[in-house]
């Protein structure tokens, strides 16, 4: 298996409203400006995509899509945004089995290598850590991270808190449900981080005792001024919240099937009894994909649950902007 080190010397670099050329491997690097920046673009290449416009934004560039672990709607929506805006791609997946990894080649010769052939790289990676490593690696294209292990996913961050956004209009002063794997789920740290951006917002953590957040964790984000409160019972969901965003048990992160099958009957399923029950009639329930064993399908059909609509949607959307910005075409 490819080793990857880590990368204390790496310094993150702060957004400042310019994206132009810039890592993104962090949501820690996003303010409140730089986020109603790129929502503002995210809501123009909306209306480009929906009334399928052609564009020529990225004409003339090479994306690689660099995947060492699986992933459908991430990959696919990155293709996708480079593709409508008139870019191209370079996409390796499962590159540990099906490339120079395969060799024995280091994961920075593997950086390096697809630098020299492209304009940017998107990265996802099974070891936390990984996209500070190969932003670290490449030193004349930037890296954005497409999730690295139980550590971040910026871009899914910027999805689901643009979705929160079209639904209420504002991001402070709300009240959220997240639950699953708080342990392990990249996408619930790095929601965490960008709540905390905005006042007032207050989160309810519901998991296995197991899954809690490490007592490290939980801390550094309520030192941020979230303020978060943790359940094991779903007597416990307040009726109150804006959203629920229920992830699900990350079965890749754990050491054996019994642990995983031990852990999966703790575990709450999203079900109509339970939304009728504890939630509000304009909620909206979010899901990172994909849901296996985390929400019930019976559940698709109410006009609550936005994963397979809004909020998927609005992945596309987002990394159109993100990608437009950091290669400086807008």
């Amino acid at each position: 298996m490819q080793q990857v080190t880590s990368c204390p010397s790496y310094r993150l670099e702060m957004i400042n409203g310019d994206f132009k050329g810039k890592d993104i491997v962090s949501f820690d690097q996003f303010s409140v400006e730089d986020l109603h920046l790129l929502f503002d673009l995210t809501g123009r290449m909306k209306q480009m995509a929906v009334n399928k416009e052609p564009s020529n934004l990225l004409e003339g560039l090479l994306i690689a899509l660099l995947f060492f672990e699986p992933s459908s709607r991430t990959f696919s929506s990155f293709a996708a945004a480079v593709k409508r805006l008139g870019g191209q791609t370079i996409e390796m997946q499962n590159p540990e089995t099906a490339s120079s990894v395969n060799k024995g080649e280091s994961f920075e010769d593997t950086i390096r290598v697809l630098e020299a052939y492209s304009n940017a790289i998107v990265l996802r990676h099974h070891f936390a850590g990984a996209a500070r490593e190969a932003a670290q690696a490449a030193e004349f294209v930037p890296v954005i991270n497409a999730g690295d292990g139980n550590n971040e996913h910026p871009t899914q961050t910027l999805l689901d808190l643009y979705t929160l956004y079209e639904q209420f209009g504002c991001l402070d002063h709300l009240t959220g449900l997240l639950a699953g794997d708080c342990l392990n789920s990249r996408t619930i740290h790095s929601l965490l981080r960008g709540l905390s951006l905005f006042k007032n917002n207050t989160v309810y953590l519901l998991s296995p005792r197991s899954l809690r957040l490490t007592r490290d964790d939980f801390l550094a984000f309520s030192n941020r001024g979230i303020k978060i409160i943790e359940i094991s019972n779903v007597r416990d969901i307040p009726t109150d919240c804006h959203f629920w965003y229920w992830t699900r048990l990350q079965k890749e992160r754990f050491a054996s099937r019994v642990e995983f099958q031990d852990t999966l009957k703790e575990v709450t399923i999203v079900t109509p009894h339970l939304l009728q029950s504890c939630a509000r009639k304009d909620m909206i329930l979010m899901n990172p994909l994909p849901r296996v064993e985390s929400i019930d399908p019976a559940v698709d059909t109410d006009e609550r649950a936005v994963y397979l609509r809004s909020q998927i949607r609005n992945g596309l959307y987002t990394r159109m902007a993100l990608l437009a910005l950091v290669l400086g075409r807008v």
